[in-house]
């Protein structure tokens, strides 16, 4: 957790700024004092009580939104907004902060001004001050505000990884780090964050119980007032236990180096959970002139977000080729890796009613397998929530061969099935063209379209000559496919494994097969064979095939 500011311009960085809310201001404010109260509850458990009721990642994200709210309706936030510093304790030198870039290209110009530059992997834990003197660890003093943090002395003290006594150079000196959960083996675009910064903020601040401090690890990021030479500086902080900061510190000079970097430690073993990495330049002020956001000689530069919150717009529903209802949902959009990500599929209306999702809600959408969106949870619902009206389930897998006003879409769903490439393989023809060719000829049914004339297609609204001879040629040779692909043009209900084994290869000799013949063919039990009894009976299937007869299709 961040102080609030902080946390806005950390995050509003990151986001492309979503279009505002179209609420009335008291709407709007309606909904910014639940989501406001809700992050209070959160960072009160958090500071009080070390306790962790939501993610970093949603609790981020979410506190971005509301910043984002606050932006669209010039609402200021309050003191109970501001999650507390919770402590009194003066830092002998402020934490600046850090300023996220957006991406290369600013790191970039950022780059252009500063010198003597160093990368370090941005280790996702909680800053700490440690304070050395005569050789002794005599404060640890937790962020907090970035001038006032509370006192973590005695937790510190039982860190077996932060040293209690110290010679030389650091024997009196100030280190700004980050208290980290260890993690042997952790590649972070495997395993994400996993919440390292809520656990170990609650294993510092847990009053009960005893903490099992021995899980915890320290990054020094910096040493104010320290040597001026960062090789010196790292050698320093080695020797004297803080080994990890000379291993994960490198010189740079040009982006490209620190973008291979960044990559580098995104991909590759780590002892701890990081989310980006951090640039900073050598060539620092006195560390009495530090101060909260203005740290201007260093900048991070984070990891684009596994999971991102998104808003949903609206509800959509569509009735698949089998008569399937599912559900859609209609995102704001946001960019995951290389995506733009505007949809999100919720399953059937069953899931979506168990998933409870109304315009206006929340979501966490992340990758899956392919690069295809999909929903991890619901993390924010409104407090006017209006559900829409799912379509009656009077589809099924018998239902709209015909066209009808109410049949429309698992019409058109059964057109794209059929032209699709492993059924008839009509090249290039997609579900804007089917409408397209509706719309002019008036389908009867899903067949209509092989009686269309090489006349009536050139002259078809929508397209040119050339394109309606070249559907003419394709509709022709579609005549000639053979008798299973039109059998799957049908939709008939049959296992790939069961429709391998027919050695029936007419449409009558289909009909004719009663269900124990069916239960013969592998896939099949005794549902499915009844089920494709009555699908070979059904009077729209019949007019279906009669129809394909006329027109001289193989098997009919």
């Amino acid at each position: 957790m961040w102080k609030w500011a902080g946390l806005v311009l950390m995050l509003w960085n990151g986001y492309v700024m979503a279009v505002c809310p179209a609420w009335s201001q008291a709407k709007a404010d309606q909904e910014m004092a639940k989501l406001s109260a809700q992050i209070a509850r959160w960072s009160e458990a958090y500071w009080q009580e070390g306790k962790s009721e939501v993610s970093d990642e949603v609790y981020d994200q979410l506190s971005a939104r509301l910043a984002q709210w606050r932006f669209c309706f010039n609402n200021e936030p309050t003191s109970d907004d501001i999650p507390p510093a919770n402590g009194m304790v003066k830092h002998p030198i402020a934490h600046t902060g850090v300023h996220k870039v957006v991406g290369i290209n600013e790191l970039r110009q950022w780059m252009k001004t500063h010198h003597d530059l160093w990368v370090q992997p941005k280790v996702d834990g909680v800053a700490v001050t440690l304070v050395y003197r005569k050789g002794k660890l005599v404060q640890a003093i937790s962020r907090g505000d970035g001038m006032k943090g509370e006192d973590w002395t005695a937790q510190v003290q039982k860190i077996p990884a932060i040293p209690l006594t110290l010679q030389g150079a650091l024997a009196d000196s100030v280190l700004q780090g980050e208290l980290f959960l260890r993690s042997e083996g952790h590649i972070q675009q495997q395993k994400g964050g996993m919440n390292a910064r809520a656990k170990v903020a609650g294993m510092m601040m847990r009053q009960s119980g005893k903490p099992t401090l021995d899980k915890i690890g320290v990054f020094i990021w910096a040493w104010p007032d320290g040597p001026s030479s960062m090789p010196q500086r790292v050698a320093e902080l080695a020797k004297a236990g803080f080994s990890l900061t000379g291993r994960y510190t490198r010189a740079v000079r040009t982006v490209e180096e620190v973008e291979q970097n960044k990559t580098e430690w995104l991909t590759s073993v780590l002892p701890f959970a990081t989310d980006g990495i951090v640039v900073r330049s050598a060539i620092e002020p006195a560390g009495e002139h530090w101060q909260p956001g203005a740290g201007d000689w260093v900048v991070a530069w984070k990891y684009s977000p596994v999971s991102q919150l998104a808003e949903v717009k609206a509800i959509q529903f569509a009735v698949g080729r089998t008569g399937r209802i599912s559900v859609v949902a209609s995102l704001e959009p946001v960019q995951l890796d290389d995506k733009r990500v505007q949809r999100v599929s919720l399953g059937s209306v069953g899931r979506w009613r168990t998933l409870d999702i109304a315009p206006g809600d929340q979501v966490l959408v992340s990758l899956a397998g392919q690069g295809i969106p999909r929903l991890d949870k619901v993390v924010w619902r409104g407090v006017d929530r209006v559900k829409p009206t799912p379509p009656p389930p009077n589809f099924s897998p018998l239902t709209c061969f015909y066209a009808s006003p109410e049949c429309l879409e698992q019409f058109f769903a059964r057109l794209v099935w059929l032209s699709s490439k492993q059924i008839l393989d009509i090249e290039g023809l997609g579900e804007s063209g089917w409408r397209l060719l509706h719309q002019a000829h008036h389908f009867e049914h899903i067949f209509s379209w092989l009686s269309l004339t090489q006349e009536q297609l050139q002259n078809t609204p929508g397209l040119n000559a050339s394109r309606g001879l070249q559907l003419w040629h394709r509709f022709e040779r579609v005549r000639h496919q053979p008798f299973m692909r039109w059998i799957g043009a049908l939709s008939v209900p049959l296992p790939q494994a069961a429709a391998k084994a027919l050695n029936e290869h007419s449409w009558q000799q289909l009909r004719d097969k009663e269900a124990v013949s069916w239960r013969l063919l592998p896939g099949i039990g005794l549902e499915k064979a009844r089920k494709l009894v009555e699908f070979f009976h059904d009077p729209a299937i019949v007019a279906m095939a009669a129809w394909l007869r006329t027109q001289g299709i193989q098997g009919f």
